[in-house]
């Protein structure tokens, strides 16, 4: 296989993500399938390899198909170039960590890169720097242009896609219409064909317990989530729902399905998480463009340590390189 140019954006500086980037360079199997470019400040990059003892060369270059191998190829936004504390939020910080994924993510529009994977962010540091985002899959939708959108995670035996995520619990339940809930199936469908399955078999989570138990304990099932499936069968697709949420994860887990339609952040979150967590992976489903990303946080406990899990980073990548590998044989 042909190794896949990707770029890797370093994260918030304050947390672990340029530490777990670096560290993919120890891996001679990650190496193997891809030429990964990474995009962040060489300030930073400096300041963090002597704490993971990392020896490799630093080669800045200006435009990714220019990377070599046998060195640590970085595209330098020149976002942040002087000190700052680890283990805090500092809008600086959530500045520069933008700064690399806007760039990344121009350069996957130009078709410079195959694929973007995104080291973790900070929130609060977005903000402060200027940045007002809830996370990494509403910047790429912006950035983007994209409307139709989800996020999925991978992790383990499961993959779960949700109908909405980064709402309050009483948003959610509101935008589990008809509409978003088909948009979504279909997103499924096509993100579990690009990971190699030819026909995807679907399970949409009910949002109310036991599925709504035909409209005793809420009436969203019979309105809004049978109407949506019904409209994805008459597609042609291996639809199967509402499975009631307290079983859809374990049957899922067991092999009944290849993917699960979870109806907002926590319902899919938690399963996959409790399974996986330091080998998740997150999927922007819906972009222009190949988007993965660790699934995990900034980590400010083990930042600046050297003891950080690039596990996570590495899954990403497989993600990332099995999904560019697809798109380019269709």
């Amino acid at each position: 296989m042909q190794k896949k140019l990707l770029g890797i954006t370093i994260g918030d500086p304050s947390g672990v993500g340029p530490e777990i980037a670096l560290k993919i360079f120890r891996h001679a199997d990650v190496l193997s399938t891809c030429h990964p470019v990474l995009y962040g400040d060489e300030y930073v990059l400096k300041r963090v390899a002597p704490i993971v003892g990392h020896r490799m060369p630093l080669a800045v270059i200006g435009d990714p198909r220019e990377a070599r191998t046998g060195v640590v190829n970085l595209v330098s936004t020149n976002a942040l170039n002087e000190p700052y504390d680890f283990a805090t939020v500092q809008g600086k910080c959530g500045h520069a960590a933008f700064t690399y994924i806007e760039r990344a993510i121009g350069d996957a529009l130009a078709g410079k890169i195959e694929a973007v994977v995104t080291g973790p962010i900070h929130k609060e540091a977005l903000h402060e720097g200027g940045h007002d985002y809830s996370g990494h899959t509403e910047i790429f939708a912006d950035l983007t242009g994209t409307t139709n959108y989800a996020m999925l995670l991978t992790g383990g035996p499961m993959r779960v896609i949700h109908v909405s995520t980064h709402v309050s619990l009483r948003q959610a339940c509101d935008r589990a219409t008809k509409e978003r809930v088909l948009t979504v199936i279909r997103l499924a469908h096509d993100v579990v064909r690009g990971l190699g399955v030819a026909n995807p078999r679907i399970a949409v989570a009910g949002l109310n317990p036991h599925s709504g138990e035909g409209g005793l304990f809420g009436d969203e099932e019979l309105s809004q989530i049978i109407p949506a499936i019904e409209a994805a069968r008459s597609e042609g697709m291996d639809v199967t729902g509402p499975v009631p949420p307290d079983t859809v994860f374990v049957k899922h887990r067991n092999g009944d399905s290849d993917i699960v339609v979870a109806m907002y952040h926590d319902q899919g979150h938690i399963p996959l998480k409790l399974v996986d967590f330091m080998g998740g992976v997150n999927i922007t489903v819906g972009l222009p463009i190949i988007r993965t990303s660790v699934d995990h946080g900034t980590a400010y406990g083990k930042a600046g340590k050297g003891t950080a899990d690039e596990s996570s980073m590495i899954a990403a990548i497989q993600a990332a390189v099995q999904l560019a590998k697809n798109a380019t044989e269709r």
